[in-house]
């Protein structure tokens, strides 16, 4: 039996969100129905109203950091019952037999589904995806706070677990803004030692409120310099090109440098800079649903959440406005009234 969704999407790149009602088919059996209390908004839906990467189909609504309530559960799924809280981040789907979705990496996947790739997302009162990815919130996380975990929040945290980070390690995360401020907290969960880069002096106070030991102003290279052979990871959020070699200095040997932001030019580090102290360029994604589930845990046991701003989902298009002039410090989150 078919239903109506209503939701908020864009009609045509770039386009305003406008309010708009559209049919779903029957539950499948491997699915669930939310209904939709929460979602953040991420430069990622942003991307998406403006065809950035090649792959809108219109009209487009968008919304991969959803919390809500179990509506109805398919056939199929026996993990998640009708009226729990749950959360649904970036991915809706995964083959579910290949070597990655086996080992528990179903976001590795190379036949994965989006929650906003050919499909409607979270800018709505109810949106589905698979049972597989759609996580249960722990008792204690607030609802707006846990939101902006679901694609910020995993993308900052699936590299601790990915390499081994442990608390003697040295993390420095370099940008702090959305992944950043999280990224600092889930370095003092982990017990590191954690220095935050910013291009400005201004987020010093706030990155050491979070959790950060250092704080170090990036515009200024002799900053920089002075680092050198001092971070096992560092972890990069900004979207912006930097001296990557310069950086690279700062590792220490068997240092890793994590992408989690992505800069708009080619990367540009020499080789020796890697060889000298086999050091390591890699790039992370978001984690599999057991991976935020891990986060979830955490941010419960030591009080992690981000930093937000709340609108009422009526009021979406002044929300991605503000997205849009980084105004937004540093979450915002819809809300329905």
């Amino acid at each position: 039996m078919s239903k109506v969704y209503h939701g908020y999407a864009a009609m045509e790149q770039g386009g305003e969100l406008e309010r708009i009602e559209y049919e779903v088919g029957e539950l499948g059996g491997d699915e669930v129905e939310v209904k939709v209390t929460h979602c953040g908004i991420c430069h990622s839906d942003l991307a998406m109203i403006d065809n950035e990467w090649g792959n809108t189909k219109y009209p487009q609504v968008p919304g991969h950091e959803v919390v809500g309530v179990v509506s109805e559960v398919g056939a199929h799924v026996g993990h998640l019952t009708v009226g729990q809280r749950v959360g649904l981040g970036w991915q809706s789907g995964s083959c579910g037999c290949c070597e990655w979705c086996n080992a528990g990496d179903e976001n590795l996947c190379a036949t994965t589904s989006g929650t906003i790739v050919g499909r409607h997302g979270g800018f709505a009162d109810y949106v589905r995806a698979e049972g597989r990815f759609v996580v249960p919130l722990p008792e204690g996380l607030d609802a707006v706070n846990a939101s902006p975990l679901l694609c910020a929040g995993i993308t900052a945290f699936n590299p601790f677990v990915e390499y081994g980070i442990t608390a003697t390690d040295r993390v420095g995360v370099v940008g702090i803004g959305g992944l950043g401020h999280l990224a600092i907290q889930f370095s003092r969960a982990y017990g590191c030692h954690v220095t935050a880069f910013s291009s400005t002096a201004d987020k010093e106070m706030e990155a050491r409120e979070l959790g950060a030991d250092g704080f170090v102003v990036s515009r200024e290279p002799g900053n920089l310099k002075v680092l050198a052979r001092s971070f096992d990871l560092l972890l990069v959020t900004a979207n912006a090109d930097l001296d990557w070699s310069l950086y690279a200095s700062m590792l220490r040997p068997r240092g890793n440098m994590c992408f989690v932001g992505i800069p708009p030019s080619k990367l540009s580090v020499h080789v020796f800079d890697l060889i000298s102290g086999q050091h390591c360029l890699s790039g992370s994604p978001i984690g599999s649903p057991k991976t935020i589930g891990r986060m979830f845990d955490l941010a419960v046991q030591h009080q992690i959440g981000a930093v937000t701003e709340e609108f009422a989902f009526k009021d979406v298009n002044k929300a991605i406005a503000r997205l849009r002039e980084n105004k937004v410090r540093y979450r915002a989150v819809l809300v329905h009234e």
